[in-house]
């Protein structure tokens, strides 16, 4: 039996283990446990995301989400591939029927963010015979805009190749041309912690401030 003691863990590893224990002074312990709530109820979430494996990019902790609060996929890049019934590249189909099919999701936030690097992987092509899986899964994402200058213009460029895939699912196109599912392009600023969202009547990229909020 390994006994965990701080004294013989790395400074990150006691770091998330004081979290884990804040976790259940907040969500779990109590008369009024959520935790308990969402055994009982069942997650109900009305928003779903779709966002980058990057450690900087944290769907939750960037919207300060309780736990119920988001259905999140995350994958390198995050892409979502063409429809395909026969894909090899499943998992994030999977995750969008039972997001969209199953819960009933009417927000769906593609997240895109800076210094992506799986984007750079595919804008700079460094690396490319160095790795078993990187390469094949962000070469979903082909640009053929010629005024792509960097890794950020890119990956927004991905972002609207994924909206582009979302459509050919025919039960989200069918939702959102019902108007009971609306698709959001957001694009995450590591540096300045901020976010922007594709306006489709601008088209561009606008910061959120309180005008727009």
């Amino acid at each position: 039996m390994i006994r965990y003691g701080l004294n013989y863990m790395e400074k990150s590893f006691a770091k998330i283990i004081r979290g884990y224990k804040a976790f259940r002074e907040k969500y779990v312990l109590g008369e009024k446990s959520i935790m308990q709530h969402l055994s009982i109820y069942g997650q109900k979430p009305e928003i779903m995301v779709i966002a980058c494996s990057d450690s900087r990019v944290d769907p939750a902790l960037i919207l300060q989400c309780d736990p119920g609060d988001l259905f999140i996929v995350r994958n390198v890049a995050n892409i979502v591939p063409p429809y395909k019934k026969d894909q090899v590249n499943y998992a994030t189909g999977a995750a969008l029927e039972f997001g969209i099919r199953l819960l009933g999701i009417k927000h769906l936030i593609l997240l895109g963010h800076s210094q992506c690097g799986g984007i750079d992987a595919l804008f700079s092509q460094n690396n490319t015979e160095n790795n078993d899986f990187i390469t094949n899964w962000v070469s979903i994402v082909k640009a053929s805009d010629a005024h792509v200058n960097s890794v950020d213009d890119y990956a927004k460029i991905a972002l609207k190749q994924s909206y582009q895939n979302c459509m050919g699912f025919p039960w989200i196109a069918e939702k959102v041309m019902k108007k009971i599912l609306l698709i959001h392009l957001w694009f995450f600023d590591i540096k300045t912690g901020q976010i922007f969202f594709f306006s489709h009547i601008h088209n561009e990229y606008r910061a959120f401030d309180s005008e727009n909020f």
